[in-house]
């Protein structure tokens, strides 16, 4: 295992202070506040530090502070409900003693039952796509003149090998269509703990999902004229999967209104299989005037995708 996978699942491992009560470093990902998915991934590990014998199936996040990235966060779990069949857990993530996110999740011992799934669409295989460090470099080579910020947020070392199916240069956005898809995995082969798998899937899940409802507007999350932030983060488990193998994440975003954007996601395996589903809406604000802000705004041109 390189030095990115080992920094990936320490950053997954987190200290127990109390019975209840656990502390997990952050890591600057040179955007303007900690990355959502890690403190999502790591409430995870918190939470099911607390689970014996049943998995997690579901997840609902609350973002209520910008977390901040020179510092620690501490997780306090409280055990809300075992249940014959299921467990309930409240998660609350702090820094300087106030909460950062608040998180429910539920677990579920594993039963029979009925089945059904959405069709995974036809997309091209990971392997013959760019990864998004590499396009990234081509980008910034076209760009002499990006802002530090951008660049710090474009180049930051990500844990995750993302492989975007239709790729747009965010330093020359565009309008289109709500509809994405791309492929996604950790970026070398993680320890076989499912509770791993699961945590790293959650930490993935939150790249680029707002994005979905930005699309038709050309607008990027790091534009000084956007305030653009997670308000909440909600995802299901369906079936177990590998972290470190291929997984398309497709996402669209079906509302915008009021300066909020809802965007949805369905994680399917190279097989087929659904492996996760994904909500979160988060807020999109034009710093510009409203009337200039009202003239530029056009439809985006639909995509022939369903």
């Amino acid at each position: 295992m390189d030095g990115l996978l080992r920094e990936l699942e320490a950053l997954m491992t987190l200290e127990r202070l109390e019975l209840n009560l656990f502390r997990g470093p952050s890591r600057n990902l040179g955007g303007r506040s900690m990355y959502g998915g890690q403190i999502i991934g790591q409430a995870m590990v918190a939470a099911s530090h607390t689970v014996e014998g049943r998995e997690p199936h579901s997840l609902h996040a609350y973002f209520l502070l910008p977390g901040n990235m020179a510092l620690p966060v501490v997780y306090e779990v409280d055990r809300l409900r075992d249940g014959a069949s299921f467990s309930s857990r409240r998660v609350q993530a702090i820094q300087q003693g106030r909460p950062i996110l608040s998180m429910m999740a539920s677990f579920h011992k594993e039963e029979p039952g009925f089945e059904h799934q959405a069709t995974m669409p036809e997309v091209p295989p990971p392997e013959s796509l760019r990864p998004w460090h590499e396009l990234v470099a081509d980008w910034i080579d076209q760009a002499p003149d990006i802002s530090p910020e951008a660049r710090a947020a474009l180049t930051a070392d990500f844990f995750i090998d993302f492989r975007p199916v239709d790729p747009v240069n965010p330093l020359k956005p565009r309008k289109r269509g709500t509809r994405g898809e791309m492929w996604f995995r950790a970026r070398g082969r993680l320890s076989d703990d499912p509770w791993l798998h699961r945590c790293v899937l959650a930490y993935a899940s939150d790249w680029g999902l707002l994005g979905a409802a930005l699309r038709p507007y050309g607008k990027r999350w790091f534009e000084r004229t956007m305030m653009v932030a997670s308000i909440d983060h909600a995802l299901w488990f369906h079936r177990p999967a590998r972290a470190d193998e291929w997984l398309l994440y497709v996402t669209d975003s079906h509302a915008a209104q009021s300066a909020r954007g809802l965007s949805r996601g369905t994680i399917f395996d190279q097989t087929g299989r659904l492996i996760a589903s994904a909500a979160q809406e988060g807020l999109m604000r034009p710093m510009e005037p409203r009337e200039q802000w009202s003239r530029s705004l056009v439809a985006a041109d639909p995509e022939p995708k369903t």
